[in-house]
């Protein structure tokens, strides 16, 4: 039951906090929330320090019968691909709940949403079911959906029902994909372990495949399936756009690792060459967006776009050195996003504007927020892929991975790098230097509890840039098998 607490454990926190009988602060609800997120931290270390990172298949695994007349199962697992994708989700939630507003309105149902919205997001990375983790992907949708319309911005209620339909969407097509791997291959479960996608004809294979690289990339997104992500995240309060940005795209991410090239890979190998060009135009797409952007948050948002855009390309070599960049990529774009977003945050709450023509010095070392511009400065460095930080080394092994493969491909997309430095000088010039605007000279003072959220995130990009091997330790010999198992099951075909 090592796996099933680590799913009951928020779920515990949401019921707790949303039914506790009498009226609760806004400081205590926030209190009980931020406890069970360490306790929930904590116990995925306890597994991460109980993991034998040489072991390729699901460890601490759990199987129960559950419906079936319908094949289904209650199938958990942990492998290298979904570990350092937990200890992301960890880590976020604890920042996310520490930099929620005490005054917020409604914060018992608030806080149980951020919970429950943990819950799904642990389920989703440690379902060995196709269904089962078709459910938990729907769980995290109706708490970031209220997350977005109750406690979002002035267009809440456009964003959070833009977002709702695309990702509905998303889910049906997924839903259509697994049924039809199923069935067709005339498997006994819906379990990852008794498919046996690669007997089905590869016209089959590439149908349903059609479904789910449209149904999470809807979810990453890719273009042109991005449209909804920057007004969600222009309209979500900033804890959430932190957990939308670092943990609920990587969803999109992992479904493709798990679900596209692992089940059916000669439709994969059939595909790949279509999916890095896909990539590069979601590269370079998100990038010259984000440059046309004057809304600091809006710019982060389509630079989450072209990163994304890299895993892509990573998975579309399945190498096992660019699928070992793909999810290298996935934790440093987790845990860069959520630190711009951070940044971006505290710049709004104090400054009362994100726009560029307005705000400007904000370096300024007495009236200004000399601190807060040095993390932003370290987050652009790290987004730009600058040696000694984690996006440098992630988007490095991308790169070598994927150019055996797609040498075109990845030399176009690493024109992307180039870009992202661009919009995000551009922001740093605007915002941070020169002389301090007028219309942001009274400034209130920035606290260390303000701070101290981005400065453990910084830490984190610096320490993982010297010492990668520290999150490859974890994942190397699962994503080696992965890829070779694929290729093996290619040849043969």
């Amino acid at each position: 039951m090592m796996l099933s607490t680590l799913i009951l454990l928020p779920l515990l926190g949401a019921a707790l906090i949303g039914f506790y009988p009498s009226a609760i602060s806004g400081k205590l609800a926030r209190g009980v929330a931020l406890a069970f997120a360490v306790i929930i931290f904590l116990w995925t270390v306890f597994l991460t320090i109980e993991f034998d990172p040489g072991e390729v298949g699901q460890q601490f695994a759990e199987s129960l019968p559950w419906i079936d007349a319908l094949g289904l199962n209650y199938n958990l697992g942990i492998d290298g691909l979904s570990l350092p994708l937990l200890l992301l989700n960890g880590v976020l939630t604890c920042i996310a709940i520490y930099s929620g507003d005490e005054s917020i309105q409604r914060p018992r149902f608030y806080y149980s949403l951020v919970l429950l919205l943990s819950a799904g997001v642990i389920g989703a990375f440690l379902a060995q079911d196709l269904l089962l983790f078709f459910l938990f992907y729907e769980l995290e949708l109706i708490p970031l959906y209220l997350l977005i319309a109750i406690w979002g911005g002035a267009k809440r209620g456009y964003a959070a029902t833009k977002f709702l339909i695309y990702t509905s969407v998303s889910g049906i097509l997924i839903l259509a994909s697994f049924l039809g791997m199923v069935w067709l291959s005339d498997s006994p479960s819906f379990g990852l372990a008794t498919l046996n996608t690669h007997t089905l004809p590869l016209g089959t294979q590439i149908l349903l495949l059609v479904g789910i690289l449209v149904g999470f990339g809807i979810k990453i997104p890719l273009v042109p399936f991005h449209t909804w992500l920057p007004d969600a995240h222009v309209e979500a309060s900033t804890p959430i756009s932190v957990l939308l940005a670092g943990i609920l795209l990587k969803l999109g991410t992992y479904g493709l690792l798990r679900f596209g090239m692992n089940l059916l890979p000669e439709a994969w190998e059939y595909a790949a060459p279509t999916l890095a060009t896909w990539a590069v135009v979601s590269v370079l797409f998100g990038a010259s967006c984000a440059i046309a952007q004057t809304d600091m948050k809006k710019m982060v948002a389509y630079s989450s776009i072209g990163h994304m855009g890299y895993v892509l390309l990573a998975a579309a070599a399945a190498t096992p050195l660019s699928v070992l960049g793909a999810v290298m990529q996935m934790i440093s774009h987790g845990l860069i996003s959520a630190m711009l977003f951070l940044v971006v945050g505290v710049v709004y709450k104090k400054a009362g504007s994100r726009d560029l023509e307005v705000i400007r010095g904000l370096l300024n070392p007495e009236r200004g927020m000399p601190v807060i511009g040095f993390l932003m400065v370290l987050g652009v460095m790290a987004s730009a892929g600058i040696p000694g930080m984690v996006g440098f080394i992630s988007e490095f092994i991308v790169f070598r991975g994927s150019f055996e493969i797609f040498p075109v491909q990845t030399l176009i997309s690493m024109l992307g790098t180039g870009l992202t430095a661009v919009y995000f000088l551009i922001l740093l010039n605007r915002a941070f230097f020169g002389r301090l605007s007028a219309q942001v000279t009274n400034l209130p003072r920035v606290y260390w509890s303000d701070r101290i959220p981005a400065f453990i995130l910084a830490v984190l990009i610096v320490v993982f840039g010297i010492e990668p091997s520290w999150l490859v330790h974890w994942t190397e010999a699962t994503i080696t098998a992965m890829v070779n198992t694929q290729n093996l099951v290619a040849k043969i075909l």
